[in-house]
């Protein structure tokens, strides 16, 4: 199995149902409605993908609930041969915004992943993510939550949430707190918000990657800029096929940004809604494109080198990339 490296994980996204039904049920919280008869999330599109997202969420109610799914996300990754990963994480769910409770789920977030490392050799960091949808005011508390824990640890700052909602500019200031303290920066663009939504997070927020971002593939000129700055995609095909953004593997634009000189990476957004893992991106991308092994370790180690990680992780994560892919 080739080692896989994952730059856009979304945590409470890779939450695995049978861990949600089985908080719900030691809390007496009912929440079926989300689930179809096979116990699988249960959507229809990306707009009720979203409220089902946030009400599997909202049984995550206590630090070590989050010590329990980062462990079971961390496991099911590692399963995929991923060896380096990046999660969003975000104070409105852990802890409402309030540091001193941001904290604690920190620490418990940070203690499973620690476990992990040890047991699964994988390695965990996190990335501060507040959610459009929810406003610009909420995004600062999120801000100043991310400000006051960034380190080796939590090392990035992201947008993610509805596109159509408001604009990257309105979220300009929290951007500029995560920059000051140190975060590096991402942002959820043009996957719903169209190729402007991109141009408008590299113009306005001044970030080095953008999740998803394929929508840009409909702007030349966009394609052209986003290669000649060196800019990231955290490309999410699985994801993207699942709530209708394209019909099929073929028609995914990842090919076309590839060969146009776009640095694309592969990850999987939120597995467990959309029926997928990092292995099986990978194989559905070697059948729609004939992908070899050369093509996924040139893509591994673009994501290891556009990681947010410490220098001394990044050679690490390089190291493991050229013992297990050569």
């Amino acid at each position: 199995m080739l080692a896989k490296v994952e730059l856009h994980l979304h945590l409470e996204g890779a939450a695995p149902p049978a861990l949600i039904r089985a908080i719900s049920r030691e809390r007496h919280i009912d929440i079926g409605r989300i689930f179809d008869s096979a116990g699988n999330y249960a959507f229809t599109d990306f707009w009720q993908f979203l409220k089902v997202y946030e009400a599997a969420t909202s049984v995550l109610k206590t630090p070590e609930d989050y010590c329990r799914l980062t462990r079971a996300v961390l496991a099911e990754s590692a399963a995929a041969g991923v060896i380096y990963t990046e999660a969003f994480i975000s104070p409105d769910f852990c802890g409402g915004r309030d540091v001193s409770a941001w904290r604690d789920y920190l620490a418990a977030i940070r203690e499973a992943a620690d476990e992990a490392e040890r047991q699964d050799g994988i390695v965990m960091r996190g990335i501060v993510t507040p959610i459009r949808h929810f406003g610009p005011e909420k995004a600062r508390e999120t801000a100043r939550c991310a400000a006051e824990t960034a380190g080796d640890w939590l090392v990035g700052f992201g947008l993610a949430g509805d596109e159509n909602v408001l604009k990257p500019k309105d979220f300009a200031w929290s951007f500029d707190a995560a920059r000051e303290a140190g975060l590096r920066l991402t942002c959820h663009a043009g996957e719903w918000g169209g190729p402007e939504s991109v141009r408008d997070a590299i113009r306005d927020l001044a970030v080095e990657r953008i999740g998803h971002g394929v929508r840009a593939i409909e702007d030349p000129a966009l394609v052209d800029e986003i290669a000649e700055k060196g800019i990231v995609l955290e490309v999410c095909p699985g994801s993207n096929l699942a709530l209708g953004l394209y019909p099929s593997w073929r028609a995914h634009p990842v090919h076309r940004l590839r060969e146009r000189g776009v640095k694309v990476t592969v990850s999987t957004d939120d597995p467990p809604f959309f029926a997928t893992t990092m292995e099986r991106e990978y194989a559905a991308l070697a059948e729609a494109f004939d992908w070899d092994a050369g093509v996924f370790d040139e893509i591994a180690k673009t994501a290891a080198k556009a990681a947010f990680c410490d220098a001394g992780t990044r050679d690490r994560i390089l190291k493991g990339l050229e013992k297990t892919n050569a």
